[in-house]
């Protein structure tokens, strides 16, 4: 087995380096979901300086907000001030695959490190052209 894409801040390259934005753009660019995504330049420690919901705000653009999670479907937990923070959820059980610093990308269950505890809000992502 691989080991792990490392964490990398605004990286999407396979096997290199990702982060948790990047990782959802490049899975849904490579699936034909949406396409040509530019998030802009992000700062790694927003969410503990600012208030502003950028990356919910982004997300409102590319999919609705839901309240019954599927897989496929977009987390986004609350760190720091802001929901801060990308997964998409791979099951019913809400586990999420994302990439975590010092971590890179991992699998996680709702219930365990590092999201216990953290408000989640999901988005499921229009296809481009619905």
């Amino acid at each position: 087995m691989n080991p792990p894409t490392p964490y990398h801040h605004h990286a999407r390259l396979k096997g290199i380096g990702v982060d948790c934005a990047q990782i959802l753009i490049g899975v849904f660019e490579a699936c034909g979901v949406v396409a040509n995504v530019d998030p802009g330049n992000y700062a790694h420690d927003w969410h503990l300086h600012h208030s502003e919901e950028l990356y919910a705000n982004h997300l409102d653009l590319y999919g609705v907000r839901t309240t019954e999670p599927q897989a496929g479907d977009v987390a986004l937990y609350k760190f720091g001030r802001t929901y801060s923070h990308g997964a998409i959820v791979v099951n019913n059980n809400l586990d999420v695959i994302h990439s975590y610093i010092g971590r890179g990308v991992i699998l996680s269950r709702p219930h365990e490190d590092p999201l216990d505890g953290r408000p989640v809000l999901y988005w499921s992502i229009n296809k481009v052209g619905e």
